[in-house]
């Protein structure tokens, strides 16, 4: 299995890091586009939506808003990032939210149509926020589509996902070989405390790195190296939210799209909660 998702990894990561630094935003934001819908797909079947029709309509419903928030941000003046900074807020309050949800892990786990419209409705805003929160980084805030904008922006993007994919493994290997004290035992038996740590040591030195390729000065390192952490922080909750919605429905995987690595839900979940928080406080901090 180690040996199928390091094959697997090596084939992703250099596809993923060519797209984020050659591709155009529309064609970026097209890319991540289907890449969050086939991550709803399985939240959707995780929230309980078994039948392919439901499914299927929920998720040509959440494109239609994806492409309402193209066409609203459109103006004779240019791409306004207004309605996507507002839909990168809404997300990021609601995975405030979800740390009363870890707080009760039995909420939600009685079938219900109450309990399956919440999961349906915390779904559709995590994917869709963390898709408008990846083209404001990717494009400066949408200003290179006029022709502006930083010419580093798609940088900010692997910086981003960089401390993620590095969080996750600096988590793996300082849990495997460090961990001693469970994180999450009810959500998630085999996180500890030793493995969020180290997810967040390594997190936060990717995040610095690749914060100097893309143009950072000096000055702005505390800054990043603060919202890096936070970002990263961001990331856990993703991945136990991710978890703790497996459990309930009684699954090891969200799919089995990805070799090795499960479904599409599994990769991204950590990336859905980080990148409202850096799109935000990149924002805020001014780097």
């Amino acid at each position: 299995m180690t040996r199928t998702r390091v094959i697997a990894a090596l084939i992703m990561a250099p596809a993923a890091i060519a797209a984020i630094l050659v591709l155009p935003t529309p064609w970026m934001a097209a890319l991540a586009a289907a890449i969050m819908l086939a991550g709803l797909w399985e939240w959707l079947r995780l929230a309980g939506v078994d039948d392919t029709l439901p499914r299927t309509v929920l998720l040509l419903l959440t494109l239609l808003l994806m492409v309402l928030l193209v066409w609203g941000s459109r103006s004779e003046a240019g791409f306004s990032p207004v309605l996507f900074q507002i839909v990168t807020l809404a997300g990021l309050l609601g995975w405030v939210l979800s740390l009363l949800w870890l707080w009760r892990p039995g909420f939600g786990a009685s079938p219900g149509w109450w309990t399956r419209a919440l999961k349906l409705g915390a779904g559709t805003l995590a994917l869709v926020a963390a898709w408008c929160a990846l083209c404001l980084i990717h494009s400066d805030n949408f200003a290179a589509l006029g022709g502006g904008g930083d010419p580093h922006a798609h940088r900010w993007l692997l910086a981003a996902l960089a401390l993620v994919w590095a969080a996750d493994t600096g988590a793996y290997f300082s849990g495997r070989h460090l961990g001693r004290r469970k994180l999450a035992p009810s959500i998630s038996p085999n996180k500890t405390v030793e493995g969020a740590l180290g997810g967040v040591v390594a997190g936060l030195a990717a995040a610095l790195g690749f914060g100097l390729l893309a143009g950072a000065g000096m000055g702005q390192l505390p800054a990043l190296a603060l919202v890096a952490v936070v970002a990263v922080l961001a990331s856990i909750v993703g991945d136990l939210v991710e978890s703790l919605l497996k459990r309930q429905a009684g699954v090891k995987d969200s799919g089995d799209l990805i070799p090795g690595h499960g479904g599409v839900l599994d990769r991204i979940d950590g990336v859905l909660a980080a990148l409202p928080v850096f799109a935000i406080g990149k924002d805020i901090m001014g780097f």
